[in-house]
Parts: C-alpha cells; structure tokens; sequence
C-alpha cells in the first residue's frame, strides 16, 4: 500500500472544512486549490489577476518544495478566474513559472470563488520523477 502523507498550512479553513493543502502518495502530489491570501489571512493583488497568480504559484511551489517537489515536477495545472477577461493576466503568470515545464492546463471561468475580492484560485498535480 502506498503511504500517504498530508501538508497542512494551518488555515482555519483546513481544519473547519477538513482538507489538506496538498497530499502526496507515492510519486504523486495533488495540490488544493489554492488563493491569494497570505499567512496572516490578507488578500495579495487586489484587483489584480496577475499579482494574485504570482503569489499563488509561489505558494504552490513552497508546498510542492516542502514535500519533496519543485515546480519542474507540476503535470497539470487548473485555474479557475471570476472573470474571463483575466485570462491573459493569468496566462502570463503561469507562462513566468512554466515556459519551460509546459504542464496540461486549465483556465475556466466561475461564477464565484469563496471571496468576491479573490479572481483566482489555482490547482497542480505534481508527479516526481525518477
């Protein structure tokens, strides 16, 4: 059986809503959709699509580093924006941390995300490789 192991960053919101911010199995990890807020529960880039992507690959990247993984190791990426017309902003972030890797990817359109101030959350599986 393959060992499964949890990260956490110690949201609030993990332990309520009972989620982990990434779970690794195996060579495999899946990282949770991920925001723009910051440790101390603050929105980084407002009104700014582009600013928000940044923060939030770096974010995913720090997990992916804390499990044993690098942004080189991301297969896939999901961004889901409030506002389509963001889309460029958002392509031009996720071309700064993966021109080079090229994962899959995803960019929709929602209705909403969990605050009318965040216009993006960002998802990545990451499998490492020999």
């Amino acid at each position: 059986m393959l060992k499964k192991e949890k990260y956490s960053s110690g949201t609030v919101w993990e332990k309520n809503v009972g989620y982990s911010r990434a779970v690794k199995v195996g060579n495999i990890i899946e990282v949770s959709g991920t925001t723009a807020v910051n440790e101390n529960g603050e929105i980084v880039g407002l009104d700014d699509a582009y600013q928000q992507a940044c923060f939030i690959f770096q974010k995913i990247r720090m997990v992916l580093n804390i499990a044993g993984a690098d942004l080189k190791d991301v297969v896939r990426t999901r961004m889901y924006v409030t506002d389509i017309s963001h889309w460029e902003d958002v392509g031009r972030a996720h071309g700064e941390f993966f021109r080079k890797i090229k994962p899959a990817a995803t960019l929709i359109e929602v209705n909403a995300l969990v605050d009318p101030l965040l216009l993006v959350e960002i998802e990545a599986t990451a499998i490492i490789g020999e």
